[in-house]
């Protein structure tokens, strides 16, 4: 009697563990958003030393973005800080002194890098980002002119202050 009662125990679990062994599923989602950013930095702009009269002197900067894969930049440059400051002529200060100079988007000097206002331009990276890693470099070229004005200026170290816009 003892052999039968094991079998109907042992029948018994078996019963109970089929019976607990369902299963099921669900799904969810996985998101994830990646924001557009550039991050930049730039070089001063140092114009050799000027004499009055002995011609214009060049000078160039370099902006340096790093951007997100694909982004496409558009930088931008304000006037500068000096009060009376414009795109069609900017200038440097040294006390309430000033010296003009002007920035522009190629070698040629032929147009100025501005805010896209006026005949100024702005200047887009002309590649596209890789990503973070891809350091995309824009060159700004500087143009102090041998004129009346600037002959005219008292020796002194001037200076001006322009802010870079990167949209992306």
């Amino acid at each position: 009697m003892h052999k039968v009662l094991s079998a109907a125990l042992a029948a018994g679990v078996l019963v109970t563990s089929l019976v607990r062994a369902g299963t099921t599923s669900t799904t969810f989602a996985v998101t994830a958003t990646v924001n557009a950013t550039c991050s930049a930095t730039a070089t001063a702009l140092a114009f050799p030393a000027y004499t009055p009269g002995g011609g214009a002197v060049t000078g160039t900067s370099t902006i340096s973005l790093k951007c997100t894969n694909g982004a496409q930049p558009t930088v931008a440059l304000n006037p500068g800080t000096t009060t009376g400051d414009a795109f069609t002529q900017r200038l440097m200060a040294f006390g309430t002194n000033t010296l003009q100079y002007n920035l522009y988007t190629t070698a040629g000097f032929a147009t100025v890098w501005g805010d896209g206002t006026g005949t100024t331009k702005t200047v887009q990276v002309p590649v596209a980002s890789t990503g973070l890693a891809d350091v995309l470099t824009l060159t700004v070229y500087g143009q102090l002119p041998d004129s009346a004005t600037n002959k005219s200026a008292v020796p002194g170290n001037y200076s001006d202050t322009i802010t870079a816009t990167v949209t992306y």
